[in-house]
């Protein structure tokens, strides 16, 4: 028989984000989070997005083990002002049992019921910045800190239950030596003539700090037409500045300006720290955030985590701006193999950008939906 028990406190929260490493303890593919860092993500006391949103999770126990998990999300942002009457699961993790995923989302249907809600979608989390996506292909290719990690078996588990694919991501991979270098300096020329831009390049997070404000505006901009997207409010901001500096080489963050020091473009870039996690079983200390610290120098893999162009210069060649400079840090620090995180199959601007690297599609991942 399985019985759902809510989490109520602390120690129950860690069992909660601890429960992967069980279930995924043989697999070579699954990154752990950091475990302070996912329990923090998870608290109210510690993440803002709790301030526009609520979240409840719950363990799915049998014979006295814990067989399953799910976070039920309510972001009442998107409920209100965007009026998408979503409800929300995450977190979602069970051993191949119908029975467990059928009482999980359950669980989560019957508080969207009770918020008079129109569907269930998941697997997602609170904002644009969080993992989301269930995968559907590339289960023998290695996760990455920004993405989930599932069995195959999650998918026919929603099927069978009645859920639909809604949303699909890709990602895909390029080998750096296949970067149009060429292309890149040229068009980069006539770019920054042309509409008198300038590049930002920095070494040092100091460096970086005073752009920040207006990065996340540009991303609100740039990202405000996809069907996925939930405004960034100001203490979200400012959480996931102390929550990814430490991970960033500031050396893989660029910026373009105008004539007038306004940015219209930003590119963030993260070093692969996905076999230094696997080392590290979730733990910083006390060797844990050495390995990551020898990561984020003397990782041969770099992670394109998001791009953003003001709306005004999209279709211009403002990436290639871009990517000349990635293409300077990129020398420097060795990088052989470029990772796309997940990105929305239908963001066609976004896939116009990749066009000319040769780019390899690796996973796929879907959310799935269910009317109530």
């Amino acid at each position: 028989m399985i019985q759902l028990h809510e989490v109520k406190n602390k120690k129950e929260l860690k069992r909660f984000v601890t429960f992967p490493f069980t279930l995924y303890k043989d697999s070579k593919y699954w990154v752990p989070p950091i475990i302070s860092d996912e329990v923090a993500t998870l608290s109210a006391d510690k993440n803002p997005a709790f301030l526009n949103a609520e979240a409840r999770f719950f363990l799915a126990y049998k014979d006295n083990n814990i067989v399953g998990r799910v976070a039920a999300i309510v972001n009442w942002t998107e409920i209100n002002e965007q009026q998408v009457k979503k409800m929300r699961f995450g977190w979602f993790d069970t051993i191949d049992d119908i029975n467990v995923s059928e009482a999980l989302l359950n669980k989560v249907a019957e508080i969207g019921n009770q918020h008079k809600l129109e569907y269930i979608e998941g697997p997602v989390g609170f904002s644009n910045l969080d993992k989301n996506g269930a995968l559907t292909e590339g289960f023998d290719h290695i996760g990455t800190m920004a993405t989930w990690y599932n069995h195959p078996y999650y998918i026919t588990h929603f099927e069978t239950l009645g859920f639909k694919t809604e949303k699909e991501y890709i990602e895909s991979k390029f080998a750096f030596k296949n970067l149009p270098v060429e292309r890149f300096m040229r068009v980069n020329d006539i770019i920054l003539k042309r509409f008198k831009l300038k590049p930002g390049s920095y070494t040092k997070t100091s460096e970086i700090i005073p752009h920040l404000d207006s990065m996340f505006n540009l991303f609100n901009q740039t990202y405000s037409k996809l069907s996925t997207f939930v405004p960034i409010s100001d203490p979200q901001r400012d959480y996931f500045k102390k929550k990814f500096i430490n991970f960033i080489n500031p050396e893989y963050i660029k910026f373009v300006f105008d004539e007038h020091d306004i940015m219209v473009a930003f590119a963030i870039v993260l070093p692969s720290f996905s076999e230094a996690l696997q080392e590290t079983k979730g733990k910083l200390f006390p060797f844990g955030f050495l390995k990551l610290l020898k990561a984020k120098k003397t990782s041969k893999t770099a992670l394109f985590y998001l791009i953003g162009v003001d709306p005004h210069y999209q279709n211009k060649g403002v990436t290639a701006v871009i990517f000349n400079e990635f293409h300077k840090s990129f020398i420097k620090f060795g990088i052989e193999t470029c990772i796309r995180l997940p990105e929305l199959a239908d963001n066609l601007a976004s896939h116009q950008i990749w066009k000319d690297f040769d780019t390899k599609i690796i996973k796929r991942r879907k959310t799935f939906k269910k009317m109530l």
